[in-house]
């Protein structure tokens, strides 16, 4: 009786909102188990956020995933948890701090010890329930996860459902584990019943990965090729595209390093195909000199860069913002470059779509900046909060006379033209040249080159004055300062406050203009960045604004909304 009445207080006091703490070993299947969570939670109704702690190791050391699901839209993860599926005994020594005294505990008893009188914890025997041995990765979690469904009286068909939809490799095998692990657990509750059954009223929302949007925007500006080394956080995108390479008439390619990604990137776009990178700092460091023959000759060129936690190898799965400043002047010489920082799924989505659209029309390169906590997480995905996607064609030329490949125009921008076309020479050069291509070293040639390039930036720049380039969210004269996956974080936090809230999407062409307009009444200005030094602070600072206090996390981890939470009551006391 006394576990029925604590869960009854729990599904009154906390339905509005919930978080799932999946703990164990790495290898073990996590991952799966935290989709399976996502999905269930999505369909009664929820939105999704969820965290995947990774350690760098393919099987072995700890591993967590957190899923929380809320009545509003929500990209950030808050430390304190109701329900654990603990795998092991780590899961629950290494997660104390995140309990409270109605935090459910569903673990294999056989592997977990809860010595807590307060918590309550709902054994199963998962040797006893996994009749195959060799299948016990796979069926752990849909046990446990079944016990999950048992605990908040979520029927057993929907579970039944969403794996036969989402999981279905050894499908009998999985079903009869679920339904076995559902039966043994005896908790009931009306309440939590009539609480599902409301909250199923809502729209379910599409549950996607930071990569799979950015695969898809790239997909609906017309990707046509995929080139990729693998490094995490950006490794996803890679295996989303290849696994559907051939729906979707791609080519996904896997060189022998990033030097080769990079050039055979430039490759196909000299021949017209609309293509995409991607990296992390490691990588890109080695893509760095192909970056400025994409800039000298005006090939496009995409780059996802997602950010680790470094300098060198670091902590490869752990999360940062320090390459902020690498991306803004990699590459020796000047030249145009379009850098945005998208901060959810909807926007990694959008302005992935904008930026192989602006790389083709500008003819330079774009590089989409993320991060671990937007590649490997996952968002419910609303497809009303983004604008259309769709391709811009390149500006190509008209096929009269001599071609010309860089010549001048009042906007900076070539007519270009792809092989082969009978009788002309399309050049591509990585010296300085003159309109037709060939190499000079004229002072007067190089400075039109050098201020056509500049031109081209400006005209960029101009086009996205019509971009919502900086996002501004509630009012007041002290305001948050944000860039990437920090938005989330920061729109909690600052709704608890009053807070404004000023999100930098756009960072190369700086938006001076919308970031001005942005800043109008702002007294205070305080930047939440996971770095040491306030990249984007030290940015604004180059641009001739001022920043008045800075909030760094640089342990590889991001904010949580509690975590952002005390530092801002720091802050503002």
């Amino acid at each position: 009786m006394k576990a029925i009445r604590q869960v009854f207080e729990w599904s009154v006091i906390y339905m509005k909102e919930i978080t799932v703490l999946i703990a164990g070993r790495r290898g073990d299947g996590l991952d799966d188990t935290g989709l399976l969570v996502s999905n269930i939670l999505s369909r009664i109704g929820y939105q999704i956020y969820m965290y995947n702690d990774i350690p760098s190791l393919i099987i072995g050391g700890h591993q967590f995933v957190l899923v929380r699901g809320a009545n509003e839209k929500i990209s950030a993860h808050k430390d304190k948890v109701d329900i654990v599926l603990a795998y092991n005994q780590d899961a629950i020594d290494n997660h104390k701090n995140r309990f409270n005294e109605k935090t459910i505990i569903i673990s294999d008893k056989d592997k977990v010890q809860v010595d807590d009188p307060n918590l309550i914890n709902i054994g199963l025997s998962l040797k006893e329930i996994i009749e195959d041995k060799a299948l016990t990765i796979q069926l752990s979690g849909i046990c446990l996860v079944a016990g999950l469904c048992k605990t908040l009286n979520i029927e057993l068909s929907l579970l039944e459902d969403i794996i036969k939809k989402n999981n279905p490799k050894f499908l009998e095998q999985k079903l009869k584990a679920a339904k076995i692990a559902y039966e043994k657990v005896n908790i009931k509750n009306d309440q939590i019943i009539k609480e599902i059954k409301e909250k199923s009223k809502n729209e379910q929302l599409p549950i996607l990965s930071g990569s799979e949007a950015i695969g898809l925007g790239l997909l609906k500006a017309g990707l046509e090729a995929y080139i990729a080394y693998p490094m995490t956080p950006t490794s996803p995108i890679l295996e989303f595209l290849a696994a559907n390479e051939k729906e979707l008439g791609l080519h996904v390619v896997l060189p022998e390093s990033e030097i080769a990604v990079m050039l055979m990137a430039l490759g196909y776009s000299y021949m017209g195909v609309r293509n995409a990178v991607g990296t992390s700092g490691g990588g890109f460091s080695l893509m760095v000199e192909a970056l400025g023959l994409s800039g000298q000759a005006e090939l496009p060129a995409v780059i996802v860069m997602g950010q680790r936690s470094g300098p060198s190898t670091g902590m490869p799965t752990y999360t940062a913002q320090t390459d902020l400043h690498f991306v803004l002047n990699a590459s020796q010489g000047e030249f145009p470059r379009l850098i945005v920082a998208p901060g959810d799924a909807e926007e990694a989505y959008y302005w992935s779509g904008v930026a192989m659209n602006k790389a083709w029309k500008y003819q330079m390169p774009a590089i989409i900046l993320t991060d671990k906590t937007l590649g490997l997480g996952y968002y419910s995905f609303d497809a009303s909060l983004v604008p259309e996607v769709k391709v811009e064609e390149a500006i190509l030329w008209d096929r009269q006379g001599q071609y010309s490949r860089y010549k001048m125009t009042n906007d900076g921008i070539s007519p270009i033209a792809f092989p082969s076309i009978e009788g002309q020479a399309i050049k591509a050069t990585s010296y300085t040249h003159n309109e037709y291509g060939i190499t000079t070293e004229d002072p007067k040639t190089a400075k039109a080159l050098a201020d056509k390039l500049i031109m081209k930036e400006k005209q960029l720049a101009n086009v996205l004055e019509n971009y919502e380039t900086v996002k501004v969210y509630g009012e007041g004269r002290t305001a948050l300062l944000c860039w990437g996956t920090n938005k989330g974080v920061c729109l909690e936090v600052a709704r608890k406050y009053n807070l404004k809230v000023v999100q930098m999407i756009v960072m190369s062409p700086f938006p001076t203009n919308a970031l001005t307009r942005a800043l109008e009444g702002v007294d205070r200005l305080i930047s939440v960045e996971c770095n040491a030094k306030g990249q984007l602070a030290i940015l604004l600072k180059q641009k001739g604004f001022n920043v008045d206090e800075l909030i760094l996390k640089y342990d590889g981890r991001p904010f949580s909304v509690d975590d952002l939470d005390l530092e801002v009551k720091k802050v503002m006391a």
